[in-house]
């Protein structure tokens, strides 16, 4: 059987969908599947083994310069990728306009969420197969559902139960040649997210890295754009052990946090990352909704705001504290901080990750 996916970002939603291809090939040993991807995500499919090919798209890029993309024959390749095979079946995970769009090259019949379920009820017009899928789960337990609907099995009583990402680890490793430093057990802080309201405070941040330092943990900070390697300077600075990685990436950022002993994650992509590699980490949730998006997977613990509006699920924060509010939260305003993470000051994280390290046995 050979099925494409559909499924071209975000990264984690991209991370999100693996599970449902490991739950297919336990029914199906011989499912090979392609997967139509954004091109910074292309690396992430490779590492399932059940993918044969990665077929990268640049839908953002393409918006911006259409005339370029046809010129430089991306269009033309890309439709020919999408049609040169006869599919058993075509899923678009995504559910949205931008995705279904892309569909109708494939040659073969296309399977989606119904105008119920998916984020865009516009994009069902493509679908020649419609499933309902209930919202109020957990993102990647709905991929699954849709998967099970479009493949033809039932996920059985273990639907909530955590699966396998079937993450190669050493398919993964083999396609980079960086290696980690492991001269000294470390663990990895995700601080980069893109709402300014996911953003954990960094004094906050400062603060977690001065006591892993203090108590003998080597702490690394990865970064993708320059502000985020600035953030991650100034975090670092005068703190012995704590270091500035370079710009690694997605594969080199995988191999680095396959190598930890524990991460600390705001809601961010990376922290889905950690999740699929199995990476015993600490996730802190403001403003989102740790019960849809939360790391899924073993050893994964999740810190949420207890706070009047979380979680808000705005990108930019709304709350306007009475005085009341900052006498009862005991409230540290700082220009960058949301309120509702002053319910999760590093004190308390720290001693839920010193938990952790112990019952992962790395402490």
């Amino acid at each position: 059987m050979r099925v494409l996916v559909i499924k071209t970002s975000s990264l984690g939603d991209v991370i999100h969908t693996l599970p449902a291809l490991t739950d297919a090939a336990r029914v199906y040993p011989d499912i090979r599947f392609d997967w139509v991807v954004e091109e910074p995500f292309a690396e992430i499919p490779a590492w399932h083994p059940n993918v044969e090919r990665v077929i990268p798209v640049a839908v953002r890029r393409w918006r911006k310069h259409p005339l370029q993309a046809r010129r430089s024959g991306e269009w033309r390749a890309f439709r020919h990728a999408m049609g040169d095979t006869d599919y058993d079946a075509v899923i678009d995970a995504q559910g949205l306009l931008k995705s279904a769009w892309l569909s109708r090259y494939a040659r073969s019949p296309v399977h989606g969420l119904d105008r119920h379920s998916a984020r865009e009820p516009v994009a069902t017009l493509f679908y020649r197969h419609r499933h309902p899928v209930p919202w109020g789960r957990h993102a990647v337990r709905r991929v699954r559902e849709l998967f099970a609907h479009a493949l033809g099995y039932t996920l059985g009583e273990d639907a909530d139960a955590t699966g396998s990402y079937g993450i190669d680890r050493a398919r993964l490793l083999a396609s980079t040649p960086y290696q980690p430093d492991r001269s000294h057990p470390y663990l990895v802080f995700l601080h980069a997210t893109t709402w300014p309201t996911k953003h954990w405070p960094e004094s906050y941040w400062r603060t977690l890295a001065e006591l892993a330092s203090g108590h003998g943990w080597h702490v690394h900070l990865p970064w993708g754009n320059a502000a985020e390697g600035e953030r991650a300077q100034r975090l670092a600075a005068g703190l012995q052990g704590v270091t500035v990685l370079p710009r690694l990436t997605l594969t080199d950022i995988a191999a680095e946090i396959a190598g930890a002993a524990a991460a600390v994650a705001v809601d961010t992509g990376l922290g889905h990352l950690a999740a699929a590699l199995e990476v015993p980490t600490v996730s802190l949730f403001g403003p989102t909704n740790n019960g849809y998006t939360g790391a899924w997977g073993r050893r994964q613990l999740h810190l949420a705001a207890d706070f009047p509006c979380s979680p808000c699920l705005k990108k930019h924060c709304e709350f306007k504290p009475t005085a009341d509010d900052i006498r009862r939260f005991q409230l540290d305003l700082h220009p960058e901080q949301p309120p509702c993470f002053t319910r999760l000051p590093p004190e308390r994280v720290w001693s839920v990750l010193e938990t952790l390290l112990v019952q992962a046995g790395t402490a």
